[in-house]
């Protein structure tokens, strides 16, 4: 199999015969063509198929109500005790709906989690993990929030509660892999869903991460995902895909992933880049501390927005807000 990577470019780059990637803000006319066992080599517009021409050009359709034409912010709101970078800060529901309702007015999506999928963290009790999350998305939309909510829950209950509650997008790190009921689930609510990569569980996936090729066994398990997926009834344009920074990978995995994001448009599907506050930023920059990782996350999503992806999931919202507004006046030349 030959796996396409578009060279992503910028405006200011940009070749006549080039073709929008994703239908997006960038554009390519060369590709990097992978195969298993064999060296990357240069390609053009030509050594592509319809279908692949198709899959990396084609517009995405709105994913939850949002154009995929721009760059999106999902804001992280962790109603738990133990989260990695802001465990306990919002546990309080009067804490995490005051959170809620700042992060809302400046994010496309509010990202809301009951349970810590931190690596070694361990498995939270579905009524517990309700009990977290479902009063502060029905808060929201009490206050007469409008933007769109994500639950970030690997457990169908979960994700039932907070569809019921008004969450409109299920954000799952097992990628329907942990509950045989979460396909079906989103299928009856019609939700859009977020397909994430992790190798093992939380608890055990920074032990020992192994690929033969990182880069491809994630492009090939989340391919299958998105077939599954559509299978249960939850068709392709309701459906995101996250290659996993953190879950189950080295700091080389990891790099690896994010030199080679522009793959994954292949799929036909919005990516998420969920790099923000991860401990690899450490590994190569220091210092040991999640707070300290702004310059490192805002490096990696600009990096991201540079080769087409549509969502950054963020905890810094108002930084990365504005980190975007500069990129993109650099790169287009629009000035608010």
């Amino acid at each position: 199999m030959i796996y396409v990577r578009p060279i992503a470019m910028t405006v200011s780059l940009r070749a006549g015969n080039a073709l929008a990637l994703a239908g997006g803000w960038t554009q390519f006319s060369q590709v990097e063509l992978l195969e298993r066992g064999r060296a990357p080599r240069l390609g053009d517009l030509d050594d592509l198929t319809a279908h692949q021409r198709h899959a990396l050009s084609a517009p995405r359709p709105d994913f939850a109500g949002l154009a995929m034409t721009q760059p999106r912010i999902m804001g992280i709101l962790n109603v738990t005790p133990d989260s990695f970078s802001d465990g306990g800060q919002y546990a309080a529901a009067d804490a995490a709906l005051a959170a809620g309702l700042a992060m809302a007015a400046v994010a496309d999506i509010v990202d809301i989690g009951g349970e810590s999928t931190r690596p070694g963290a361990g498995d939270v009790a579905s009524d517990e993990e309700i009990l977290r999350t479902r009063p502060v998305i029905a808060g929201l939309r009490a206050a007469r929030v409008a933007t769109a909510i994500s639950i970030d829950t690997r457990k169908a209950d979960v994700a039932d509660a907070a569809l019921g509650a008004g969450a409109t997008i299920v954000n799952d790190v097992a990628a329907l892999g942990f509950d045989p009921d979460m396909a079906n689930t989103v299928a009856r609510h019609a939700a859009p869903v977020i397909l994430m990569h992790a190798q093992g569980s939380p608890k055990t996936m920074q032990n020992a991460p192994n690929y033969t090729n990182v880069v491809l066994d994630v492009y090939d398990f989340l391919a299958q995902r998105i077939e599954l997926a559509m299978a249960a009834g939850i068709p392709r344009d309701r459906i995101a895909i996250d290659p996993g920074i953190g879950f189950g990978k080295t700091p080389a995995h990891n790099l690896a992933l994010i030199r080679h994001l522009s793959l994954f448009h292949g799929l036909g599907c919005p990516i998420l880049m969920g790099a923000s506050r991860k401990r690899f930023i450490d590994a190569i920059a220091g210092p040991n501390d999640p707070q300290a990782r702004l310059p490192g996350s805002l490096a990696v999503a600009l990096s991201s927005v540079a080769q087409g992806v549509q969502i950054l999931r963020v905890h810094d919202v108002i930084e990365t807000r504005q980190a975007l507004a500069l990129w993109n006046a650099v790169h287009s030349g629009d000035i608010p």
